[in-house]
């Protein structure tokens, strides 16, 4: 190289490390990268291993990359079927303005928020929830309170629905004017990285509902995602109304059941 495009290109480097504020360089050591110069910057903090911060960005960048395709699934989700995932009413209900007047309230209160707290272990087992029992206890309210903390707190989506709107987007499917297959209906309550299943069993289990129930939960038990199923029917009825083999994919894995089995905190206000 010509010595005067030499001293040019040494100059032009000067420039940029002023400007970055690099006063000077020493020799430092990163305990797992081994050896590195550091520079030393006009304020006389030193700068760290180059590796770790490649490391730590490349983390950063991942995360960002996992959040852009949760709001995507998300936003496909809404788009499909033209509503929120988690209607307005139910985004107001958290652990904290659930009503635990009663120990069994507390038990139900306590196992809905310890499923919330160890979401990213449930998450990994697609390990269920199964709010079974009496009508007005608050189980739509817990479920909710814990879609509402998988979001706040994982960065997951979660979507809530009901049997018959899950039956009548699948019925949709079968019109001649449907832009919907059978399955891609099917698919959209698979996409979800929790969903919520309100009203489970309420017209004790047709052979369509029982039908489409099982290949809803049987295609996220495949995905090893994890389903909270909404139901005012007890254990035994609930096998009754979905079938063996659907209950079982809810049990695989240490599926959670907590029994609403008190009066209906409704009843009371009515009665008050």
């Amino acid at each position: 190289m010509e010595p005067s495009r030499s001293n040019s290109l040494v100059e032009s480097l000067a420039r940029l490390t002023q400007s970055a504020g690099i006063v000077g360089t020493e020799s430092s050591s990163c305990e797992t990268h081994g050896a590195f110069i550091a520079s030393r910057l006009r304020d006389g903090q030193i700068t760290g291993c180059p590796e770790c911060s490649r490391e730590r960005q490349a983390v950063q960048e991942a995360q960002e990359r996992a959040e852009q395709q949760r709001q995507a699934i998300a936003a496909r989700l809404e788009r499909l079927l033209g509503q929120a995932l988690i209607p307005p009413r139910f985004k107001t209900k958290t652990f904290d303005n659930y009503r635990a007047q009663t120990d069994k309230q507390q038990i139900a209160l306590s196992a809905c928020r310890s499923y919330a707290d160890r979401f990213a272990e449930n998450l990994e087992a697609g390990r269920c929830l199964m709010l079974l029992g009496k009508v007005g206890n608050g189980k739509t309210h817990l479920a909710a309170a814990v879609a509402g903390a998988v979001i706040d707190q994982y960065r997951c989506n979660a979507m809530y629905t009901t049997v018959s709107r899950v039956c009548q987007q699948v019925k949709a499917s079968y019109s001649k004017e449907s832009t919907q297959s059978e399955r891609e209906a099917l698919d959209i309550f698979r996409a979800p990285d929790l969903l919520i299943l309100d009203e489970v069993g309420a017209s004790y289990g047709t052979d369509f509902e029982r039908m489409v129930m099982f290949e809803v939960i049987n295609a996220r038990y495949e995905d090893v995602k994890p389903t909270i199923v909404i139901s005012n029917l007890g254990a035994g009825a609930l096998v009754e109304a979905l079938g063996d083999r659907t209950v079982d994919r809810l049990r695989e894995g240490g599926g959670v059941v907590v029994v609403f089995d008190w009066d209906s905190a409704r009843r009371e206000v009515a009665n008050g």
